[in-house]
């Protein structure tokens, strides 16, 4: 009888043991293999099309960097280079006006405050698009109400220009910086300010010496996030600009229907793999920066 228990009570120990040795990443297969379609299967479509190069008489075709060539080139790195310019300028100013704001949240004794704000940042760093581009038009474009209300047309103001577009692209950016710059401020410690305070610093030698030393990693990390999201941003600036302001993403969609040259379908892959390269130089230097700041304010 009491071999029979013993024998009883070990079986479910070793089926445990034995359902313990199946591989955990098998629960990641599904993800991967949706990830892989979803994807893997249009970048190397991408892939394929930007060095295939169509002979527009004979119709065949051949591997080559001709696209890529053209895609540096002429009207093509203008628009780059305005995408990085507009990318990079718009980021910097959501970074500098999103930091104090969100470090305005987190000190607020008001918690409703605080989580309205959040909420409506959240909704804010979503809304983009044709919505957006309209909603600017109706109130800072020639006829709009702000413009025609306080004259600012006769003041030099333009919305179709480089400036317009990045007030409306600052209206989704600086939310979207309150949000990813919350939860570093929320890791900085009361403890570093009190022994900052009873060591004689004032809150400008605090910021300066010990909080933004530990929150330069978040910020850099948000300003290049920022930078991704301005860069990649496409239907605001088609519905708004047009092509008065070179952008990329403009470019390519020009390509695509033809609007440019007829064929240049290609050329257009060879731009989108040019802002693949661009956003992936952007993730390498984002990933390690997000690193160093979680060992800090974990």
């Amino acid at each position: 009888m009491t071999a029979t228990l013993t024998r009883a009570g070990v079986a479910p120990v070793a089926s445990v043991k034995r359902r313990r040795r199946v591989p955990g990443w098998l629960a990641v297969v599904p993800l991967l293999a949706f990830t892989a379609i979803a994807f893997g299967i249009p970048a190397l479509a991408m892939l394929n099309g930007a060095f295939t190069v169509k002979n527009q008489t004979t119709g065949a075709t051949s591997y080559s960097a001709e696209n890529l060539t053209a895609s540096v080139r002429g009207a093509y790195l203008t628009a780059i280079l305005g995408s990085v310019k507009l990318s990079a300028v718009c980021a910097g100013i959501a970074t500098v006006l999103g930091l104090p704001l969100a470090q305005a949240v987190v000190t607020s004794r008001f918690r409703a405050l605080r989580e309205a704000v959040l909420t409506a940042s959240g909704v804010l760093a979503n809304f983009g698009g044709v919505p957006l581009a309209f909603a600017f038009v109706a109130t800072l474009g020639n006829a709009g109400v702000l413009t025609t209300h306080l004259g600012l047309k006769n003041q030099g103001w333009d919305l179709y220009s480089f400036w317009g577009l990045t007030l409306v692209y600052l209206y989704f950016l600086i939310p979207l910086m309150v949000l990813t710059i919350t939860p570093a401020l929320e890791g900085l410690r009361p403890q570093w300010r009190e022994a900052a305070q009873n060591n004689g610093a004032t809150g400008v030698q605090y910021w300066r010496h010990v909080a933004l030393p530990v929150l330069l990693p978040s910020l850099l990390g948000g300003l290049v996030l920022l930078f991704g999201s301005a860069f990649a941003a496409y239907a605001t600036a088609a519905a708004m600009v047009g092509s008065s302001v070179p952008l990329v993403t403009l470019q390519i969609a020009d390509a695509i229907s033809g609007n440019v040259l007829v064929g240049q379908e290609n050329v257009a892959l060879a731009l989108s793999l040019d802002m693949v390269l661009i956003a992936g130089l952007v993730m390498a230097v984002y990933l390690p920066l997000q690193r160093r700041s979680a060992r800090w304010l974990g």
